[in-house]
């Protein structure tokens, strides 16, 4: 399809587009720069309304990008958590008066970028978003520039990243170097002959090393902590849940169309990468004493279970990656959500900060208290449902290992989480009760929570329409 007939399928990211230049316009006409993250949230409100299905599978802009049921889905996503972080960042104390205009019409951008990655269809495309969504990080990390954590965030995401997109840029060479192509079909075509098996086997690992740096995987998860303890927490937000979900959507994409014939030498490598990464971050999360690290390394060992998912690649295993990946979407933006509003209050992300959180503020302890345990996988919560498909994709490939270190790793995850609880609720308080948060603040937090509660008391309404 050409590039005027697919822009009629392209009118959700058009608006994206164009409302990120007005954005910025309007941030220099208006005083009340809240207003301008107002609009960016209209923008995300219209770009979803717009936002519609296809009823097959599209290819746009000449193939470039395909448009399709997965494609689909992480617009969705990305447009969700965009919106989501705008919401909070409206009460986000720190970015008054600090080109707060900028910041949001950057996540405008970032929402153009992320839904640029979920539909890209060859390696050209692939990298090309990719940096675009890396750029916009490196610059809302280091959003807050007189901050001195803040500053060295920014320098080591872009130090560690532009050494893993030169690394991921290698793999797609040899690619290229073995098709001929960037399209990822006839990539896929040209390594199913044997003689090119070696060099697909090596490009699938500096794949996984470029994509494993965005998804935070070990042993590519060493930036995490540090970003996101620096950067402005609704950034942190962000970064833990988007990016992370477009990375597993490229990962996916990849997998499925240029190595499905190579599953027997990948998969048993991602088996070894997820047990590592859920491992790693679930042990190193029990010691930590800063809220911030502390969400980080969960994000790190969440990313462990996703893989899980993938290293099946089963069509159970692809369904419960989506699974998982909307259910910690929601679970992670709201934890953070009452990290931000305990933070504003407090001037402080340290883990005795949350003392007594439910004398100072029932409903904050009560809310953080559901987001904690559905990233734990309790019932009737939404991190259940996503434990249970990932669970179930692996016992039913018959990757018994992989579910048996799963099992170990949520009991100890389970173990730090309820140390949260039990700081918040067995704990005395050590100061005053908190006022109620901002409008936007509040809204937000509702808003997860009940989409929790609802995922997992009433998963089929959500499952139907994501597996179809």
């Amino acid at each position: 399809m050409n590039a005027i007939e697919s822009l009629k399928y392209f009118i959700p990211e058009l608006v994206l587009l164009g409302g990120a230049f007005v954005a910025l316009t309007l941030d220099f006409f208006l005083k009340q720069k809240k207003l301008v993250g107002e609009f960016a949230l209209l923008v995300i409100v219209v770009a979803l309304c717009l936002a519609k299905a296809p009823e097959k599978p599209l290819p746009l802009f000449f193939g470039f990008f395909h448009l399709d049921a997965l494609a689909h889905f992480f617009r969705y996503l990305a447009l969700a958590a965009v919106g989501i972080t705008i919401l909070i960042s409206l009460g986000y104390t720190p970015l008054k008066k600090r080109y707060e205009g900028e910041f949001y019409s950057l996540f405008l951008f970032m929402a153009f970028a992320l839904i640029l990655v979920a539909a890209a269809n060859n390696l050209l495309m692939i990298f090309l978003a990719i940096e675009f969504i890396s750029l916009l990080s490196y610059l809302l990390v280091g959003f807050l520039k007189n901050d001195p954590k803040s500053k060295e965030a920014a320098i080591k995401y872009l130090l560690f990243g532009s050494v893993c997109s030169g690394v991921m840029l290698y793999g797609m060479s040899l690619l290229y170097g073995a098709a001929g192509s960037i399209e990822l079909s006839v990539i896929g075509d040209t390594l199913f002959f044997a003689p090119f098996k070696p060099l697909a086997i090596t490009a699938a690992l500096f794949f996984f090393v470029g994509l494993g740096f965005k998804i935070s995987m070990a042993p590519f998860h060493m930036w995490a902590p540090d970003v996101y303890e620096g950067a402005p927490t609704p950034v942190t937000a962000f970064l833990t849940v988007a990016p992370k979900a477009l990375g597993f959507a490229v990962l996916t994409r990849v997998l499925d169309s240029v190595f499905w014939n190579s599953q027997s030498v990948w998969s048993p490598v991602l088996v070894i990468l997820s047990i590592l990464t859920m491992t790693i971050g679930n042990i190193t999360a029990v010691s930590q004493s800063n809220i911030k690290r502390f969400l980080a390394y969960s994000s790190i060992a969440q990313a462990g279970y996703i893989l899980m998912g993938l290293a099946v690649f089963s069509i159970l295993g692809r369904g419960a990656v989506l699974i998982y990946l909307l259910v910690y979407l929601l679970t992670n933006l709201g934890a953070f959500t009452v990290v931000l509003f305990v933070g504003g209050q407090t001037q402080s992300d340290s883990l005795d900060a949350y003392a007594g959180l439910s004398e100072r503020s029932p409903t904050a302890a009560a809310m953080l208290t559901i987001f904690l345990l559905s990233l734990a996988g309790l019932p009737p919560l939404a991190g259940f449902i996503g434990k249970y498909y990932v669970f179930a994709a692996a016992i039913e490939g018959k990757f018994i290992t992989l579910t048996i270190f799963a099992a170990i790793n949520s009991v100890i995850a389970a173990y730090y989480y309820f140390r949260i609880i039990r700081l918040m609720y067995l704990t005395p308080a050590t100061g005053p009760a908190f006022p109620a948060p901002s409008r936007s603040l509040t809204v937000a937090l509702w808003a997860l929570f009940l989409g929790v509660l609802a995922l997992g008391i009433f998963p089929g309404f959500f499952i139907t329409r994501i597996l179809g």
